[in-house]
């Protein structure tokens, strides 16, 4: 089995998180084709919106996963989550697969409360993951309060430092909110501790993603586990 990952900015954190759940549920039998390209994020951050020509090369990394044989691609990035939605009807006619890494998240964090903590360091991922919550909450019939948790300047901070921003914003926004939700997968290895801190349902998107890409390649008679 090969598995696409496509990414478009990187931590070692985010893909030794991503490997890690994907390992989990899928096994050690699996290929991963890493691809990434920085400027994509880069341009959507300085546009405040994805442009035409970041999800052309976001295309370019799903048309190059199929090209090396992928059987299903992940879609990291939630910034441009939207583009994997797009990409669907092209999935379906290729066979291949294309998870949004956050869409289950965002699902499970809607069964689970009606107001919501959304948690990010950048506005370019706040706003497409708060969109997708209120997509999946209107297909559930369900409606919900959004709470935003945007902090400012944290993005590139040393992993420990982010951990301390990370902590004080989520007790910021426990007291108001039924669940927090991580809207970038890089938050991920604060999970943990904000739970355990907190008492509160913590999101954060790599284990769904993991769990959907599993389902898929079952789905397609690849995946007996």
């Amino acid at each position: 089995m090969k598995i696409g990952v496509c990414y478009t900015s990187t931590t070692p954190e985010l893909i030794q998180l991503v490997n890690a759940e994907l390992t989990k549920n899928i096994g050690a039998g699996a290929e991963y084709l890493t691809y990434q390209d920085p400027t994509i994020l880069a341009e959507v951050r300085e546009a405040h919106y994805v442009t035409a020509t970041a999800t052309a090369r976001l295309m370019g990394e799903y048309v190059q996963a199929i090209n090396d044989g992928a059987d299903v691609i992940l879609n990291v990035c939630s910034s441009v989550g939207e583009v994997a939605n797009s990409a669907q009807d092209f999935a379906k006619f290729t066979g291949i697969p294309i998870v949004r890494i956050d869409e289950e998240m965002c699902r499970d964090a809607v069964r689970r409360g009606t107001r919501i903590g959304v948690m990010a360091t950048l506005s370019s991922t706040l706003d497409p993951t708060k969109n997708t919550i209120l997509r999946v909450a209107r297909e559930m019939n369900k409606r919900v309060e959004l709470v935003d948790g945007l902090i400012d300047g944290a993005f590139g901070l040393t992993p420990e430092k982010f951990k301390a921003v990370m902590s004080d914003k989520a007790k910021e926004l426990a007291p108001h909110v039924d669940v927090l939700l991580f809207a970038q997968g890089s938050m991920a290895y604060c999970e943990a501790d904000i739970a355990k801190e907190t008492g509160m349902f913590v999101a954060s998107s790599p284990r769904y993603g993991a769990i959907e890409v599993m389902k898929a390649l079952r789905a397609k008679g690849l995946l007996n586990n």
